[in-house]
């Protein structure tokens, strides 16, 4: 007989508390639920039943044999409604976390054509400039941009982009442009607030020495596209995203500040909670996001 049905018979059995409540639990007839137990008990060599005629309860083996048996048959369950799952078409609410300049300027554009490719799933976009607990908030995933500090969630790269002083003519006209790094520390300089190293730069210089900038600047804020702004106004120099500079930088409102250093690279990523499968939507949208990313980056955007 099947193993995993005399388990079911069995655990049905004790669910239940007898034969006759089990048999209709099951859609089989009692004599059937009978027989798998019995079948069962013959096989392992132990009696896992007291009956009696008014009762049937487990005995103490049979109750060991129970708590593992009952986890057998959920995690068995838990399998085939996997498989549905996976099968089934993609749908439901997707809540996603992104930073405002990064959904603002690429992620809502694109947003249309996955809606129209999956028009069962329902997307509620949260922008905002801080890491968000996925889980405990009731997020399905995030966009993360560099090193990505929380080492449990999954992850799959979408892209790179590179990060760049920028600052505009106008301020190099009238501050002049620094040549080594050290002359930062004369300059203006224009901060992201959510940054958590604080206001530091960490940049690398022509000899490949790690270096740290910790000078304080005329504007600390916590959105990117507001830093850009500000460069481009002539307040400062901004140390940004290509993916925020890259239209800035073609059309000359802004200048690379000291384009002789090295080029510093940041990921991109789809973040989203551990588990032994990904949603659909989920997946849907990661696909998504890989294809309609792939050809974009680290400069140009």
């Amino acid at each position: 007989m099947d193993r995993l049905t005399e388990m079911e018979a069995f655990a049905t059995v004790v669910d239940q508390g007898g034969f006759t409540d089990a048999a209709k639990k099951m859609g089989i007839s009692k004599s059937a639920v009978s027989k798998h137990v019995s079948s069962l008990e013959a096989r392992l060599g132990a009696r896992l039943l007291n009956r009696t005629t008014r009762r049937v309860s487990p005995t103490e083996i049979g109750l060991a044999y129970y708590d593992r048996a009952r986890r057998v048959l959920n995690d068995a369950g838990e399998a085939d409604a996997l498989v549905t799952s996976m099968q089934s078409a993609p749908s439901g609410v997707l809540r996603i976390s992104v930073a405002t300049d990064f959904g603002v300027n690429h992620l809502s554009p694109v947003l249309g054509s996955f809606l129209q490719s999956y028009p069962d799933i329902t997307v509620n976009m949260v922008l905002n400039n801080r890491y968000v607990e996925l889980i405990s908030e009731g997020f399905d995933m995030a966009i993360r941009i560099g090193e990505l500090e929380d080492s449990t969630l999954r992850a799959r790269k979408l892209t790179d982009t590179t990060r760049r002083m920028i600052a505009s003519p106008e301020y190099f006209a009238r501050h002049g442009r620094p040549t080594r790094i050290d002359d930062l520390n004369e300059h203006k300089l224009l901060h992201y607030s959510n940054q958590s190293s604080g206001n530091v730069w960490k940049l690398t210089a022509p000899s490949g020495e790690k270096r740290q900038v910790r000078t304080a600047g005329w504007l600390t804020v916590n959105d990117g596209q507001s830093l850009l702004n500000a460069a481009i106004s002539g307040l400062g120099i901004a140390y940004l995203p290509s993916f925020l500079y890259a239209d800035a930088l073609e059309t000359g409102l802004v200048q690379e500040a000291m384009p002789d250093l090295p080029i510093e690279m940041q990921g991109i990523y789809a973040v989203y909670p551990p588990g032994r499968f990904t949603q659909p939507k989920v997946r849907a949208f990661i696909d998504f996001l890989v294809k309609s990313f792939g050809e974009k980056g680290p400069e140009i955007w």
